[in-house]
């Protein structure tokens, strides 16, 4: 138990996984996918015409699932780094793995179907998209894309701390 909670290896040295769940930087990954998708849903919503195109609906969608998905494993992040005491376990990252790359995989797609649309719209014609509008749909294709980057990279973090669990 002692060598769970403190994250020890069998040599008794502290193992530093940088990124991986229950560290410091996977708190700053959870805190940056949070306020990036959250901003993109805000970006999309501020607008009432969305629902007229799959691909913003979607965009909503999945971040609308990123969102308690980032919340939560903060949260869960935030109580390892600061009570030091997360058991890791394979089950448990495994859980975080395929989650975070399922979320990864949705997100990229959300955010090139609505960067493609938006991009669409602007070369159609000025009159499907007035500038501010588009401006805001590819602002929240934008955080959409920073939200995936994040999301992306806590996966892969977490896939290379799986083996040594």
């Amino acid at each position: 138990m002692l060598r769970a909670c403190f994250g020890l290896n069998y040599h008794g040295r502290m193992e530093e996984l940088p990124g991986a769940f229950g560290s410091s930087a996977s708190l700053a990954l959870r805190l940056g996918q949070t306020v990036f998708s959250t901003a993109s849903l805000l970006f999309m919503c501020l607008d009432v015409d969305f629902y007229g195109y799959t691909a913003f609906c979607y965009l909503v969608t999945v971040m609308g699932l990123v969102i308690p998905w980032s919340i939560t494993l903060l949260v869960v992040d935030a109580y390892s780094v600061f009570i030091k005491c997360l058991p890791l376990q394979r089950r448990l990252v495994m859980i975080v793995f395929l989650g975070d790359m399922i979320l990864s995989y949705l997100s990229l797609a959300a955010a090139c179907s609505t960067a493609s649309v938006t991009d669409l719209l602007l070369d159609a014609d000025r009159s499907y998209c007035p500038a501010k509008l588009c401006g805001r749909y590819q602002l929240s294709a934008a955080m959409a894309f920073l939200s995936w980057f994040l999301s992306s990279a806590s996966c892969l973090f977490n896939f290379w701390l799986f083996p040594s669990l």
